[in-house]
C-alpha cells in the first residue's frame, strides 16, 4: 500500500454527506469497498454497517471501530419568508456556523444553503463585539416564502444538513484538507485494514464496525458493539492535534507528520493498560512512529464498546487532525499510512492466547 492508494478513498469518504442519524450515503461506500472481501455483512437496528472476516477454527473475535457520522444540522421549522431555522447535530461552536456554505439533503436532491447573519454595516459595537448564539441564526436557501421552500425546493422540517466543504491537497507536501475528518479518516484506516489482513491466515474473526450517531451519545457503538460480541476491540478516531497557534500541550499532545497517536485517557474511557502497553511494544518494534495523547474532555465510541458484555479491553488509536468539529480539517497522510500499517500489525499478533492474556487480571 502506498499512500497514493488512500487519497481516492479519503477524499470520497470526506466530500460525502452523512451527519448523526443520516449516514446512508457513507455506509454505501463502506459496504461497497468491503463486499468482495469480507464473508458477511449485516446492520444492526440503528445503521451502523457491520462487516466480518471470518476465522471459522476459533470463536475470537477482534473488533474494529469508526463512526460514519459527521456534524451537521437539523431543519427544525421554515419561517413565512422561507428561511430555515435549525437544530445541531452534534457539538458545534457556535463561532464556527456563521457565515458557511451547507447542503440540505430534501427529498428531491441535495440543494445548497449559507448561514445568514446580519451585515455588519448596520451593526452597533456591542454587535459586532458579540458572540451570537444559534438560535440567532438560520439558513439561506434562496426561496421567496414558506411556500417556495417547500413546494419548489422539497425543503421538510426534520431534514438533515451538513458542510459544504470539498476535499483538496494543500500545494506540495502531505497535509489534506476535507470536511469529516471525525471520524471518516477512522472508516477509510478500518477499510484499507480489512484489505490489508484479507489474504492473511488469521486465527481470530476480525469485525469492522461502521457506526452511526456518535456525535450524539455514541449510539451506534452501543449497539454495534452488542452485535459484535467481541473479545477485544479498537477504536479508531481523529485525535486532537495541538500544532498550531491559540492550543497548548498541556490541553492536548499531538502534532501532524508524527505518527498515530493512542490515547491514555479522555473523559469517557480509560484503555486497557495490557492492550495500551501490547500496542505501544509492536509499534517500537516495528519501528512505527506512535504519539499519546492524554485529554481532560473528548469522547469516542470505544468507551461504548467498553462497557458492552463484561466489559471488552479497548484501545483508542487516532489519526492528529487539525480544526475538529468545523467546515475545514486537516489531517497528514503519513500519519494515515503508518496507523494502517500499525493496527493491521497489532490485529495479526491478537491471537487467541494474547487476548486471553490482555483481558486477564488475576
Amino acid at each position: 500500500m502506498s499512500r497514493s492508494d488512500l487519497i481516492p478513498l479519503l477524499e470520497e469518504l470526506s466530500n460525502v454527506g452523512g451527519p448523526s442519524g443520516f449516514e446512508d450515503p457513507v455506509r454505501k461506500i463502506v459496504e461497497r469497498e468491503l463486499a468482495d472481501l469480507v464473508d458477511f455483512q449485516t446492520t444492526d437496528g440503528l445503521g451502523s454497517s457491520i462487516s466480518v472476516l471470518s476465522a471459522p477454527q476459533s470463536d475470537t473475535k477482534v473488533l474494529l471501530s469508526a463512526h460514519m457520522d459527521e456534524l451537521g444540522l437539523m431543519i427544525k421549522r421554515i419561517t413565512p419568508e422561507g428561511y430555515l431555522k435549525f437544530h445541531p447535530l452534534g457539538g458545534w461552536l457556535a463561532q464556527a456556523v456563521i457565515g458557511q456554505r451547507w447542503m440540505v439533503r430534501t427529498r428531491s436532491g441535495d440543494i445548497p444553503a449559507i448561514t445568514g447573519i446580519k451585515t455588519v454595516h448596520v451593526m452597533d459595537q456591542n454587535e459586532r463585539s458579540q458572540v451570537f448564539k444559534m438560535e440567532q441564526m438560520f439558513l439561506d436557501i434562496g426561496a421567496e416564502s414558506a411556500d417556495d421552500a417547500i413546494n419548489r425546493l422539497g425543503v421538510r422540517p426534520g431534514d438533515p444538513v451538513y458542510p459544504d466543504t470539498k476535499f483538496v491537497k494543500f500545494a506540495g507536501g502531505n497535509r489534506l484538507i476535507g470536511k469529516a475528518w471525525d471520524d471518516r479518516v477512522g472508516v477509510a484506516i478500518m477499510i484499507e485494514v480489512l484489505k490489508q489482513l484479507k489474504d492473511r491466515r488469521l486465527g481470530v474473526s476480525v469485525i469492522g464496525a461502521a457506526t452511526v450517531q456518535e456525535e450524539v451519545g455514541l449510539r451506534g457503538a452501543q449497539t454495534a458493539g452488542f452485535v459484535a460480541d467481541a473479545d477485544i476491540a479498537i477504536n479508531l478516531e481523529s485525535g486532537v492535534a495541538a500544532d498550531y497557534p491559540g492550543i497548548t500541550l498541556d490541553e492536548a499532545q499531538e502534532e501532524l507528520g508524527a505518527g498515530p497517536s493512542i490515547f491514555f485517557h479522555d473523559s469517557s474511557m480509560l484503555p486497557n493498560t495490557r492492550f495500551r502497553d501490547f500496542v505501544v511494544s509492536i509499534a517500537e518494534r516495528e519501528s512505527i512512529p506512535i504519539q499519546f495523547n492524554v485529554l481532560s474532555g473528548y469522547g469516542q465510541d470505544g468507551s461504548a464498546v467498553q462497557r458492552t458484555r463484561a466489559g471488552v479491553p479497548v484501545v483508542n488509536i487516532a489519526v492528529p487532525t487539525r480544526y475538529l468539529h468545523s467546515h475545514q480539517g486537516v489531517v497528514d497522510i503519513r500519519d494515515i499510512a503508518e496507523c494502517v500499517r500499525l493496527v493491521t500489525k497489532v490485529v495479526t499478533e491478537l491471537t487467541e492466547t494474547v487476548i486471553k492474556d490482555i483481558s486477564s487480571f488475576s
